[in-house]
């Protein structure tokens, strides 16, 4: 594995700069996100109901967390520059797609290609852990996750204007200008981080076993699955609170929805500060205890009658920040369990997170309907949060008993 510090910028024959990794994460939120304020006029504009146009949330996850199997094994074996070129490339048809769509279900057909863009999240990660140890790489995901956490604050607030302004399809119009500038700048700036294996794609996957049998790859994995896993559900429930609930317009919701940014943006600056210094195992517990507090407090404010919009989206901050201080830390965990398997690391548990998000995700569609309160979604969120707490938990004890 490699160890490199000598980066130049838009030199390909150099590791690739923090901006472009930044980027390369930051892409595959905003194609999350962008168009969520824009969900009830899609469902008008394509004439399907409301439920239908969520599914191009729950799927684009679904398939974003499959594609991360392959991605990961792939990446070990070809290197981490080519399979990023494809999957850029690639997303920059898909988006073309959605943008010619004619059909709910051919945008959602579409939607779903679009996850291709998996790629850039998981192999951003993967290039971080070529470059660094275990502690240090955890510190370097917190910044680049702290860069690219502005686009979950942006993102829906720039697509909520972009529906008001013009309509659901200047989103898209920018996913595309977006994807092709990342993908000449990732041809520029992406040098080749990974040593390449020499085993066949068939050997690559039987490296899972080894990964799978890891009590403490598992930990990390849960960990970070469930309590990513309250956003998600945040993802597939919070338009629904805020045009159903709350009676919000496309603007003001895609401002208010953009409140867990602010905590990410936070809780990866403590990441990035401290991960180094406190340890991993500790900023996940710490993480996973403050994503569950806010969602607590945001449960017993609604239970004893407050509804308001200021008081649902703000006590969301705090899943943010919890996030912020959990994924870094607990995703360099799992890439550090077998360092010579980062990518599949990475592929596999990316796909824990987002499969689970997308399951998350749906679940929120199906306990929101007409007439529901925000008190179903914020239940399930800190549900999944509160769990997460007890993954790290064993982790921890386990690394106590036997050291490993």
């Amino acid at each position: 594995m490699t160890r490199t510090t000598n980066v130049r910028f838009l030199d390909r024959s150099t590791a690739p700069h923090i901006a472009t990794l930044i980027l390369l994460a930051g892409m595959s939120a905003l194609a999350m996100n962008i168009f969520l304020p824009s969900l009830p006029g899609m469902a008008e504009y394509f004439d399907v109901e409301y439920s239908v146009m969520q599914l191009s949330v729950a799927l684009y996850l679904a398939i974003n967390a499959s594609l991360q199997i392959f991605v990961g094994p792939l990446s070990d074996k070809y290197g981490r520059r080519p399979i990023v070129l494809w999957g850029t490339g690639l997303f920059c048809l898909a988006t073309l797609g959605c943008l010619l769509s004619t059909s709910g279900v051919m945008f959602l057909v579409f939607r779903m290609l679009q996850a291709v863009i998996a790629v850039a999240i998981v192999l951003s990660r993967a290039v971080v852990r070529d470059m660094f140890p275990a502690e240090k790489a955890a510190s370097m995901m917190g910044y680049v996750t702290m860069g690219m956490s502005l686009v979950p604050m942006l993102g829906p607030a720039l697509g909520g204007y972009l529906e008001t302004l013009f309509s659901w399809k200047a989103s898209f119009v920018l996913l595309l200008g977006c994807g092709m500038t990342l993908f000449v700048l990732v041809w520029l700036d992406l040098g080749e981080t990974a040593q390449k294996s020499g085993n066949t794609i068939g050997q690559q996957f039987r490296e899972y076993p080894e990964l799978l049998t890891s009590p403490r790859f598992w930990g990390y994995c849960l960990a970070a699955a469930l309590n990513a896993g309250a956003f998600f559900a945040y993802l597939g429930g919070g338009p629904f609170v805020g045009t159903e609930v709350f009676h919000l317009t496309p603007e003001k919701l895609g401002l208010y929805f953009a409140a867990p940014g602010l905590g990410y943006f936070a809780g990866n600056f403590v990441s990035g500060r401290f991960s180094a210094r406190i340890g991993i195992n500790p900023m996940v517990l710490r993480g996973t205890m403050i994503t569950s507090a806010g969602l607590i407090a945001s449960l017993l404010i609604n239970l004893a009658g407050f509804h308001h919009p200021v008081l649902f989206y703000g006590t969301m901050v705090f899943v943010g920040l919890g996030n912020g201080m959990t994924i870094p830390n607990a995703t360099s965990g799992m890439l550090s369990v077998r360092p010579h398997l980062a990518g599949t690391a990475s592929g596999l548990g990316g796909t824990m997170m987002i499969g689970g998000g997308a399951a998350l995700s749906a679940l929120a569609g199906v306990l929101l309907v007409p007439g529901s309160t925000e008190i179903p979604l914020i239940g399930l969120m800190a549900t999944t949060s509160i769990a997460s707490i007890l993954c790290i938990s064993l982790v921890i004890r386990r690394e106590r008993l036997v050291g490993i």
